[in-house]
């Protein structure tokens, strides 16, 4: 059986699994069913004792534990996320941390077991989100979550999107007030939740805080990190927080890094994230994007492009095969490897080009690539008189891709040439120089 660590995800084995939840304090369990956007879709998307059925999930007590079917094959396509999760009914410790861990086993079809996990609490959760099903394109993933929430399974199933019933007692009738001032408050808005009396297009669920655990994207511009354990980030890139986090500064990563870094001008300032939380990044309001590895082929990528991973994944700096000019994807470059996921960024929107002719791209715009490419630099200007006095293509040089994989290519090219904020004083990386520049941005 493989054991995962909190934020490793591995493939779905395929066929009916069935999951099983044992913990030696008395917990509920539950099942969410949850759109793209981290919610469910309505209350029937909650499995648990008193809801113990929903497309292509099913619960049921047994003696010794907890059980849940999942058969992934009936699940609804616009189902992305399956989160596994338990709480604490109170009638025994009121915290995980006081409660231990729950751990987790997923069997196959044929009733092996081929997936554990243990998922605990430090603070003061009474609910677990342990583990969840999540598709990526056509297969589906389990990954280890280990996400705390403190107010049991009510306040689970608030994170997820599900409303709550509460009874309250009967009041006067409030004086008649004139129509004009009576206006909706969004239930997430500061309106609503007592802070600010006043409307704005600010309060709309566009611009809410995103749930679920790990790293998520927030709008375009930022990623959300659901924080139960440590995260890596790039120094300088945090915007916000919320909850018991704390920071520390990791240069770039080691003492091996740190003299590569040097020499290559190439490697991510990082610190490290821990704690329990929520925690927001940005990078210069540049777009962001999230790639999961799962331990098939590495990532090869710019520093300038990296804004967190989790812990679970290694990175090194590494020369780019057959590169012998300088730009945004130059000599070297970090090459990230394992299973884990990282959250990138580029200037603008990028396309995404599949390798399955040779690809040729700006090595200034050429931001990540699949590590088992095979890359060479095509010499596009001949030197001559027309160079000399500056009749040139503008495209002297052209990184040459080969094999299998895909090539992240964003809109600008960034002038070679200078160093660069983000470098040692831990602030975002501003704009100018490539490579030869620390962190190539």
């Amino acid at each position: 059986m493989r054991t995962l660590v909190r934020g490793e995800n591995c493939p779905a084995p395929s066929g009916s699994l069935t999951v099983t939840l044992a913990a030696s304090a008395s917990v509920d369990v539950s099942a969410l069913l949850l759109g793209i956007d981290g919610t469910v879709r309505s209350d029937a998307d909650l499995v648990f004792y008193n809801q113990p059925t929903a497309p292509g999930v099913a619960y049921r007590p047994t003696q010794t534990g907890h059980v849940l079917m999942f058969d992934a094959s009936a699940v609804p396509v616009d189902v992305a996320t399956v989160a596994i999760a338990a709480s604490l009914d109170g009638t025994g410790p009121t915290t995980f941390a006081a409660a231990g861990p729950t751990s987790v086993t997923v069997s196959d079809a044929s009733g092996t077991a081929v997936i554990g996990f243990a998922a605990d609490a430090l603070g003061d959760e009474s609910a677990l989100v342990c583990l969840e099903f999540y598709r990526r394109e056509d297969l589906w993933k389990i990954r280890a979550v280990g996400q705390g929430y403190a107010d049991g399974l009510a306040g689970l199933a608030t994170a997820f999107g599900i409303s709550i019933e509460q009874d309250e007692p009967s009041r006067p009738a409030a004086p008649a007030t004139p129509s004009s001032h009576i206006t909706e408050s969004p239930a997430n808005s500061p309106a609503h939740q007592g802070v600010l009396a006043m409307r704005s297009e600010l309060f709309a669920p566009a611009h809410a805080e995103v749930p679920g655990s790990g790293i998520q994207k927030q709008g375009s511009k930022m990623c959300r990190i659901g924080m139960n354990g440590e995260v890596l980030a790039r120094a300088g890139s945090m915007v916000a927080y919320q909850g018991n986090l704390h920071f520390a500064a990791l240069g770039s990563g080691g003492i091996g890094r740190a003299l590569k870094q040097a020499l290559s001008g190439e490697g991510v300032p990082l610190m490290k994230v821990s704690g329990s939380g929520d925690l927001f990044l940005a990078n210069a309001a540049q777009d962001v994007h999230l790639i999961d590895l799962d331990g098939t082929d590495g990532l090869t990528i710019n520093g300038a492009n990296v804004l967190a991973f989790e812990s679970s994944l290694s990175y090194d700096v590494k020369r780019v095969q057959g590169a012998a000019a300088g730009g945004n994807a130059g000599f070297f470059n970090c090459v990230f490897t394992g299973r884990g996921r990282i959250a990138i960024t580029t200037d603008g929107i990028p396309v995404v080009l599949n390798v399955d002719q040779p690809t040729f791209a700006d090595p200034q715009a050429a931001v990540a690539w699949s590590s088992s490419l095979q890359t060479r630099v095509k010499k596009n200007d001949s030197f001559g008189l027309g160079t000399l006095i500056g009749r040139t293509t503008g495209e002297r040089f052209t990184l040459e891709f080969a094999g299998q994989g895909f090539v992240v290519v964003q809109p600008s090219e960034q002038p070679p040439g200078g160093l660069v904020g983000g470098t040692g004083g831990g602030e975002q990386a501003g704009v100018g120089g490539a490579l030869g520049g620390l962190l190539g941005r």
